[in-house]
């Protein structure tokens, strides 16, 4: 899978998910400092899954409030934002944006989530963004690792596939 970022090849590493693979479990860190797991969190029905380079961009601020906001209202679905960011930086700006209940994680310390998923970027120590939907057995109904980092995921097909 070729990725790049403000039109730089990066490399990715980990392992690459795809469609009807198991979620595997990972551990992130929630905004309080607390350790959190993809098993303590996961939705009744659907667990969306929005991997951001970083919230305190403009296309990362995006894609965290509209998946938030659409899905809001859809029973069964939990959304979690990973990325890189410091919690005490996801937790600035949830405040900032008055978002107190929506869900960020932090993979900064031990990259857990970003080498299961296949979502670090080695240059950068980033998250490359991209989406996961898992159903309530944790299998992948959706994947998409946006090509260039910079751009949006495709939000209409996640908020369809779910609506």
């Amino acid at each position: 899978m070729s990725v790049t970022f403000a039109g730089e090849p990066v490399t990715l590493k980990g392992n690459t998910k795809k469609v009807g693979d198991t979620a595997p479990n990972f551990k992130a860190l929630d905004r309080d400092m607390k350790e959190q797991s993809l098993s303590d969190l996961q939705g009744d029905k659907y667990t969306v899954i929005s991997v951001v380079p970083s919230i305190d961009t403009s296309v990362c601020d995006f894609q965290t409030k509209h998946f938030n906001k659409s899905l809001n209202d859809v029973k069964g679905i939990k959304v979690l934002t990973v990325s890189n960011d410091l919690p005490f930086a996801q937790k600035r700006w949830c405040a900032n944006e008055g978002l107190e209940n929506i869900i960020t994680l932090s993979d900064h310390r031990d990259l857990d989530f970003a080498l299961k998923y296949g979502t670090l970027m080695e240059e950068h120590r980033l998250q490359a963004r991209a989406v996961f939907v898992l159903d309530s057995d944790l299998k992948i109904i959706h994947v998409e690792y946006v090509n260039e980092g910079t751009d949006h995921p495709n939000y209409e097909t996640v908020v369809n596939l779910l609506t």
